[in-house]
């Protein structure tokens, strides 16, 4: 495996995002709302394809009220409108660096497992051969590879 994480990230690096991050979430927190699983899968989504018509039928909602169901409250599409393009932004930013983090975490645990693997299977040799001190870093380290018990059915 090519060894792609050959650097080391400062703690002062860390420190700064950490605190970065922590101002941000204090800023955004007050606007932000959370769904349930339930309400994410119902609502109707907007895309990059859906925005253009929303934003022409809020410019005639307000051109053309008289259209506009009694309802539909207009100037609470134009708040909706307004937060969902002050946002989407934001998301995209955030998305392209959790992205990076995303890959950066796996290759790293990639890495990682394999030269762990490597260093598991060079004990197991080592403890085939009796080497002193090998076994019983072999019995630890196997702890990982051993399956849980399947339950038994339980009869009625």
């Amino acid at each position: 495996m090519e060894n792609k994480i050959n650097f080391t990230i400062p703690e002062e690096v860390a420190t700064n995002v950490s605190a970065s991050l922590a101002e941000i979430s204090t800023s955004l927190l007050p606007y932000l709302i959370a769904l349930t699983p339930e309400e994410r899968r119902a609502v109707p989504k907007m895309s990059d394809k859906t925005s253009p018509f929303v934003e022409k039928c809020m410019a005639y909602a307000q051109s053309a009220p008289e259209f506009a169901p009694p309802y539909m409250d207009v100037e609470g599409l134009k708040t909706d409108m307004a937060v969902y393009n002050k946002l989407i932004p934001l998301l995209r930013q955030v998305t392209r660096i959790l992205n990076g983090l995303d890959d950066t975490i796996m290759q790293a645990g990639a890495e990682s497992y394999v030269a762990s693997l490597a260093y598991y299977n060079s004990v197991k040799q080592a403890a085939k051969m009796d080497i002193p001190g090998a076994k019983g870093i072999a019995e630890d380290l196997r702890k990982r590879f051993v399956k849980a018990p399947e339950k038994e059915a339980v009869e009625e």
